[in-house]
């Protein structure tokens, strides 16, 4: 006679040993970065419609002067940068210990110490520079391309040229 084996942790409770199946189906299976990547490329929706095209680009806590839009060769560059906290805090600590080295002869002042930097535990979101290229076609206007970036949602306005013509029929006489 055979035996099945089903439950292979017996010792546990029941419910104990559900709650770690389901554990182990809802664990992410690729585990998160402890530590940010140097570079990304921001998440773009591209929709048409009858006026022309629409580019949205994901830049969440991106400020816009931080964002480079060109028009180089037939491609539309979206450039910029987004930058970590933990880098950030870091940076300030630095730039304010260097202040303080710099003024040898103001009486020394007990400032109070700054907040040490954050530590990534998990890194869910993208930091870094980034770039984005799109060729553009001949019937977009690029003269009146339009950018605003509104929430954290960049948005590009490529309107078409109206003066173009890009598609004609011609009778035959």
């Amino acid at each position: 006679m055979a035996t099945l084996l089903y439950n292979t942790r017996p010792s546990l409770r029941p419910s104990r040993a559900l709650s770690m199946m389901l554990a182990d189906m809802l664990r992410d299976p690729k585990a998160a970065p402890a530590q940010p990547t140097p570079a990304f490329a921001p998440a773009t929706d591209v929709l048409e419609t009858t006026e022309g095209f629409e580019l949205h680009l994901a830049l969440p806590g991106v400020k816009k002067e931080a964002v480079n839009i060109e028009f180089l060769d037939g491609q539309l560059v979206i450039s910029g940068d987004r930058h970590n906290p933990a880098a950030a805090a870091k940076e300030a600590a630095a730039t304010a210990t260097e202040d303080n080295a710099n003024d040898e002869n103001k009486p020394a002042v007990v400032a109070p110490e700054a907040p040490a930097a954050p530590k990534f535990r998990r890194v869910e979101t993208n930091y870094g520079s980034f770039t984005r290229s799109f060729r553009l076609p001949e019937t977009v206007n690029v003269k009146a391309i339009s950018a605003e970036l509104t929430d954290g949602i960049l948005r590009l306005v490529l309107p078409f040229d109206t003066e173009k013509v890009t598609k004609q029929h011609i009778e035959i006489r």
